[in-house]
């Protein structure tokens, strides 16, 4: 259980970071979720509030230093410390070597690294020592092994494993774990628009595309959000004490590196 902890999920308002606030929350968090969409972020507080949970909606544009330290100062100002920082928000996209227009190598490195890099910056300044902290940063097991057309994307999810890996080392004096998430396929609408961008690449229709996604992975199908946000409530419960620096598949079977 997490009671008394209080927990921030970049990237809260959509898949698997409105799953992970959802589950986080019924284990008795209280659960800040910060996104650039307001309207979106008033929706998905409006939904959790409505099951009986505790959730701060928290404006937020993680590629802003200013706006980080804003949001950060907003939470533990009504909440005081935070306990649990699950790095979320992150995007993806083609980003093929051949087009001129290199913004999307910006935009995705922006979001998912430094994005990452400001807000675990600015929260551990407010983490307590010794009292169970936890970084948590949702990676990929593009953070395993390539992907044709998503340099950038991949770039960002295996810096995401190596910035997991030397920050556990940095803190672990002060009793928090730093770990990461691999997941592989989830059905989300982030997977939706790579199916889509993926199947254009080849020459062949969405369906056929997740045929041959499914067919790569044992257990033969895509996971749900709520399956990531399980094996992140664990993570983040003291139960998990002694697992730091640690990239954890969860995958089902496409990956065993």
């Amino acid at each position: 259980m997490l009671n008394d902890k209080i927990a921030l999920i970049t990237g809260g308002g959509t898949g698997i970071g409105k799953a992970i606030a959802i589950k986080l929350a019924k284990n008795g968090a209280k659960v800040a979720i910060a996104s650039r969409n307001r309207d979106q972020l008033q929706r998905v507080a409006a939904e959790l509030k409505q099951m009986g949970l505790t959730v701060l909606p928290v404006p937020m544009n993680v590629r802003l230093k200013t706006d980080v330290h804003r949001a950060v100062t907003e939470i533990v100002a009504q909440w005081g410390a935070i306990h649990i920082l699950v790095n979320n928000a992150g995007i993806s996209g083609l980003s093929l070597m051949r087009d001129s227009d290199d913004s999307k190598w910006y935009d995705i490195m922006d979001t998912n690294l430094n994005g990452m890099y400001l807000v675990t910056k600015a929260t551990l300044r407010h983490i307590p020592y010794k009292a169970g902290g936890r970084v948590i940063n949702i990676s990929s097991v593009l953070g395993k092994f390539g992907a044709p057309g998503y340099t950038a994307y991949c770039t960002t999810k295996h810096g995401m494993i190596g910035f997991t890996r030397a920050l556990a080392l940095e803190v672990v004096s002060r009793g928090i774990t730093v770990n990461a998430i691999c997941p592989g396929w989830v059905d989300t609408e982030m997977s939706t628009l790579s199916i889509n961008e993926n199947a254009e690449l080849k020459g062949i229709t969405a369906e056929e595309f997740i045929a041959e996604a499914v067919a790569a992975v044992p257990i033969k199908r895509f996971l749900e959000p709520e399956e990531i946000a399980e094996l992140v409530a664990y993570v983040a419960s003291d139960a998990a004490g002694g697992i730091t620096g640690q990239a954890m598949n969860i995958c089902g079977g496409q990956t065993m590196v």
